[in-house]
This record gives structure tokens, sequence and C-alpha cells, in this order.
């Protein structure tokens, strides 16, 4: 019982010392990549730099007994941050304490919902967010947040919010006003982090230049308002505090509180089965779901805004050689120990230098590729990310979101309510039956047409299948060989190849049963052929079996196309009366 509910207990199992200091390697080098990055995210959400420290101690320590990935890496994320800012700022009104408490009240809540729909084992929710409404939500939001960083990079005071453009349409009518020792250091700063990712990808290059800034910074004495910089940072670890309970304001915050929860399960979860299939073990959705919630949730009586795992720290964390979450506690102790000791060391740190390291490590989340993939791949899946897109430009990050998602369900529904439905002739010389359209080698059989849809039915798409044997009822097409003209010839039989439905809904059934006494009243037989199991089962129960006939029910096509021939030419007499149910047979055929 406690190893399910601690699996960092099974995680260190036969624990040596290879493990052990390949885990204290990768904790330490997480550990100081998360001190600039976890200060550079909090300044998105809007928080003191303090908060990203506070941030990146108890969620991680609740998470290393919790988790199931050994790689994961949680902590402030740029996303994530971005979504408290958006549903923070609105109800602070300005009011830096207030500001802080709905942040870590917002922690608290997404805390609660996650570990509440681990528990109800909801983690099958993340589907409704498709990958084309991520990359499209995540491509706009990098472009937020790097509009949200433009005033700490060029030291102009710029609008807030999500309106891109309104942001640098009121930097272009102030260019004048760029303070230009911030824009150097920025550049700079940024210039740096490329140059040093170029050259050594496994050195901590935001903790290189944070040294080399805070340095430059103290020799220049920036502190003289020169250049903004980061100023007093409180030392110490964060005491516990209660968030404000306030019905009203968590009404308010509900809506973020659940966009959080999903988002950053999804960017969680994603990365976490990326490194998970590779080293070969498992890791349990709905075990991370409660495991993110409880982070966040105790986090939040320890100062930490809502958190998650990011893909750059776990890339990082895996490329290190972390064997199990023993390094997640080792990066929450280099934190700890920063937050005890060297916390008057970040006092010259520029907020240009921060800023940069926001700008360069949101770029890779504009997914350019992954938009080209798809106009080329599937252009309904690419109108899905480019709506996203648009949404969460125009609307804000919980309207893009939301909208994606309707946009997911939207498309779902199109295609689920046009399935491809394909009539089939046999391969000449074989008993395999294929598409007419796509094989011109197929031949049809005349008299009976056979006609295969590829989807579930359901009441979106049962309709279609009635239409479409309705239509053949009146003429079918036909070849006699491989090269002759289509033909009409008035079908005595239908079969319908069941080998690619898997289910059938109560508004499917009934529509078959329609489509049943349909053809019998002109004269039409109707077989199936490959039904399976489950599916022979509802048609059993509600009597549509009996009303065919046990023996039109076969195992494949080519044995209902012989049967029905052969019911409708029978030797010893010419042409039997069509639609005349012949005797059963011994086994009921279901797949």
């Amino acid at each position: 019982m406690i190893r399910r509910h601690l699996p960092i207990l099974a995680q260190t199992e036969g624990y040596d010392g290879r493990r052990a200091r390949a885990d204290l390697s990768a904790g330490l080098t997480v550990g100081v990549m998360l001190i600039p990055q976890g200060m550079a995210y909090a300044l998105i959400a809007g928080l003191p730099p303090i908060y990203g420290l506070y941030a990146s101690v108890v969620p991680l320590i609740v998470y290393a007994l919790m988790g199931t990935s050994r790689a994961l890496a949680v902590g402030p994320v740029a996303i994530v941050s971005l979504l408290v800012a958006a549903g923070v700022a609105p109800l602070a009104a300005g009011d830096p304490e207030r500001y802080v408490e709905l942040a870590l009240l917002l922690a608290l809540m997404v805390g609660v919902l996650q570990f509440g729909l681990g528990l109800l084992r909801f983690g099958f929710l993340t589907n409704f967010l498709s990958h084309p409404v991520l990359s499209g939500f995540t491509s706009a939001a990098a472009l937020i947040i790097g509009a949200s960083q433009l005033r700490h990079l060029v030291g102009v005071d710029l609008p807030g919010g999500h309106e891109v453009h309104r942001i640098v349409l009121a930097l272009l009518q102030d260019l004048g006003a760029i303070h230009l020792p911030t824009l150097a250091v920025g550049i700079l700063g940024i210039g740096v982090l490329l140059a040093l990712g170029k050259w050594n990808r496994k050195l901590p290059g935001a903790l290189v230049l944070v040294v080399l800034a805070t340095g430059a910074s103290w020799l220049l004495g920036f502190d003289g308002g020169a250049v903004r910089i980061v100023g007093e940072v409180p030392g110490g670890l964060p005491l516990p505090m209660i968030p404000p309970l306030d019905p009203a304001d968590m009404m308010e915050l509900l809506p973020v509180a659940l966009t959080i929860a999903l988002v950053g399960f999804m960017e969680s979860i994603a990365i976490a089965k990326v490194y998970a299939t590779r080293d070969g073990y498992e890791v349990d959705p709905d075990t991370e779901l409660r495991a993110l919630g409880m982070a966040n949730l105790v986090g939040a009586f320890f100062r930490a805004y809502p958190t998650t795992g990011g893909f750059s720290r776990t890339a990082v964390n895996a490329r290190a050689g972390a064997t199990s979450t023993v390094a997640t506690l080792v990066s929450a102790g280099v934190i700890a120990l920063t937050l005890l000791f060297l916390t008057d060391l970040f006092y010259h740190l520029p907020n240009a230098v921060l800023a940069s390291i926001v700008m360069v490590a949101v770029a890779g989340l504009i997914d350019w590729k992954e938009a080209a993939h798809l106009w080329r791949a599937d252009r309904q899946d690419f109108a899905m990310l480019a709506v996203t897109f648009g949404a969460t430009l125009a609307l804000g990050i919980e309207g893009g979101i939301l909208v994606g998602v309707l946009a997911s369900l939207a498309a779902l529904v199109y295609r689920t309510s046009r399935p491809h439905v394909a009539l089939t002739g046999r391969l000449p010389g074989t008993r395999s039956f294929r598409n007419l359209e796509r094989h011109p080698q197929a031949q049809a059989i005349p008299g009976v047409p056979v006609l295969r849809i590829d989807a579930t039915l359901c009441f979106a798409n049962s309709q279609v299948l009635r239409d479409q044997v309705r239509g053949l009822v009146e003429s079918t097409p036909a070849r006699t060989d491989a090269d002759a003209p289509l033909e009409r010839t008035r079908p005595h039989t239908v079969v319908l190849d069941f080998h690619p439905v898997n289910g059938a809904d109560s508004t499917a059934l009934h529509q078959l049963e329609e489509l049943v006494h349909f053809l019998r009243a002109r004269g039409v037989a109707l077989r199936f052929a490959g039904v399976k199991g489950p599916v022979m089962d509802r048609l059993r129960r509600v009597g549509i079996e009996e009303l065919v006939g046990p023996d039109r029910f076969h195992l494949e096509v080519a044995d209902a196309v012989d049967a029905a021939l052969a019911e409708a030419d029978p030797p010893g007499g010419p042409g039997a009366a069509v639609g005349v149910e012949g005797e059963p047979m011994p086994t009921r055929a279901a797949t």
C-alpha cells in the first residue's frame, strides 16, 4: 500500500553508488538551472522573483515522493506563469500583496482540481486538448510571453495583458523612450545564451549569464538607476501560510484554475511519456495527476504559485543521467540552500537579463515546423491550430484554450458524421475485396453490392449508412472486367462489410432495423460480414439478428457474396425468389 502511494520506494529498489552519483549530478545540474529560470518565470507571472524560488522547493519534494516519472523536472514554467498573470492581474487591481495572495489561492485550487481528477481517474480529459490545439496555443502563448517581457528588455513602461499588437504598437509609438543601456544588456544577454547553447549545451547557460551579468552590474554600479536591477531578495525558506479562502475570489479564479490544471498536466504527461518510453518504464497518468495536484496543493501553503513539469529542464535532467526522483530531491535541496545562504548575491542582477532568459526559453515554443507539417498532412488539423493560435492572441489565454477545445470537438463530430464508406469488389483470382475507386482491377459482383463503412456506428453517422444502402437499391456500380465501363445492375442482395465497425449505439441499431424493413419491402436481401463479437451481442439483444436471419451473418465478405449468389441462382433451378430467408446455419458467425 505504501509503495503504491510513494513510487519513489519502487524507483530506489537496488539503489547503488552508481545511481546515486547519477542522480546527484542530474539534481545539481537542474537545481542550478532552475535558479535563474524560476526567478525569470516569476516575472512572467507578475510576482517578485523570489516566488520563483519558493515554487521550486516544496512542490519538487512532494512530486519526488509521489510521481512515477524518473526524469520529469517539476517547477515554474513559462506557459503556466502566463496563465497565472492572466487570471490574477485583473482581480488584484494593482495591489501587490493581494496579487500574491491570489496567486497562492490559485495554486491551491489547481492542486485540489488535479488531485481530485486524479482520484476520479479523469486523466483522459486531457485527450480533449488535441496536439494541434496545444501547438497553436503554445505558439501564441510564446508570443504573448515575449511581448510581456519587452518592458524589461527596453526599459519602457508598456501596457500589460495578452494583446500583443497593443504592446508592439505602444513600443513603436514610444521608440524615443527606449533605454539604450537596458536594451544593450538585454540583447547582450540573448547573444550570450545563444552562443553558450551552440558551444556547449551541457553548460548551464542561464546561470553563467546570471553570474556574469550580476558581476558586471556590481562593477558598473547599475544600482544607481542606470539599469533596473532585481534589488533586495528576501532570504530564508518560505514560511507556512494559509491562502485566503474567499469564495468570491475562488469563483473568479475557477476558469483559469481549470485551464492551468489541464494544460499543466498535458505539458507534464507529454514529456514524461517520451522519456518513460525511451528508458523502458511506465508512467501512470492518474498517478501523475495526483502527484502534480498534491505538489501544487501543499506548495500553496509554502508560498508556491502553480507549477508543473517543464520541457527544457526535463531534457537536461534526463541528459544528465537521472535514474529516479531522488534527482528532484537534490534539485529542491539546491534551491533551499540558495534561499538560506545566497539570495544576497542576486541584488545586482539586471531585470533585462531575466527577460533575455525568458525570451530565449519561449522562442522554442513557437512551433513553425508543426504548422508546416499539418499544412501538408492534414488541413483540418492545421485549421484547428490556426484557429487556436488566432483565438489565443485575440481573446486571451482562457479564451484561446476554450475555442481550441470547441474546435477539436467540432472537428471530431464533423469527421464522425462523415465516415468513409466504400463500395468494394473482388480482386481477380482471390477472395479479397477492395475499394473499387482505389483498385481499378477489383470487380464488382453484379446484383450483390458490397458496402464497407470504416467507422463505429453512432447517432452522428448511422443515417449515412442508411442513405448509402437506399441509393444502392435503385442502381449499383458494377464491373464485368477490369477495363469495362461501369454498368447499372439492380441488386438482389446487399452485403455490409462490418470488419471496421467496433461498436453501434442505440440510434444506429434503430436505423439498421429500419433498413432491414426497407430492403425487405423491396425484395432485397441483406447480409453481414465480419461482425465483431461485441457488436453481434448488441444486434442479438435488440432482435436484428433474428430479423435478418442468423444464416445471413458470415465471417468473411467472400462467404457472404457466395451465399448471396447461390441463393439468387440455386442449383437445380433458375433464380430463386430474392429476399427469402434460407435455413439457419448451425453456427452464428461473429468475429
